[in-house]
């Protein structure tokens, strides 16, 4: 039973606390609350290391100088594109700097995993304020 739940039980506030207090929240818990952590549909192997998916958290932290970083390296690849943060090159570059994971681990995504991330970058930068 959820906690809210047991708390619309229980009459004794402190007796609320208590069981808020000892409820510690599972790791799918934790990855539900995060917007930035993407699930993958199947395990995924990168480097002799299994991923059940991925935490972009650390995109929040970065700033438009990172994100001028990765339009350099992108402009030196030679791509071309009339909006670069929308190209999944330039997601994919900006997750690996948001997650600390190398390029490669995005490059060697499956197809729908990739797109995930994409949409989660793009998301990120053109999403509500």
């Amino acid at each position: 039973m959820a906690v809210s739940k047991i708390a619309e039980h229980l009459d004794d506030a402190g007796a609320v606390e208590a069981v808020k207090a000892t409820t510690a929240p599972a790791p799918a818990a934790v990855q539900d609350e995060n917007d930035n952590y993407i699930k993958f549909a199947k395990p995924y192997t990168f480097e002799d290391e299994t991923y059940e998916g991925v935490d972009l958290s650390g995109i929040e932290d970065l700033s438009a100088r990172d994100m001028i970083t990765v339009q350099r390296k992108l402009d030196r690849s030679g791509a071309v594109s009339a909006l670069p943060e929308m190209s999944m090159e330039y997601a994919l570059m900006f997750a690996a700097m948001g997650s600390k994971l190398p390029i490669e681990f995005f490059e060697g995504l499956p197809p729908r995993e990739a797109v995930k991330v994409k949409n989660r970058i793009t998301l990120f930068f053109f999403g509500a304020e």
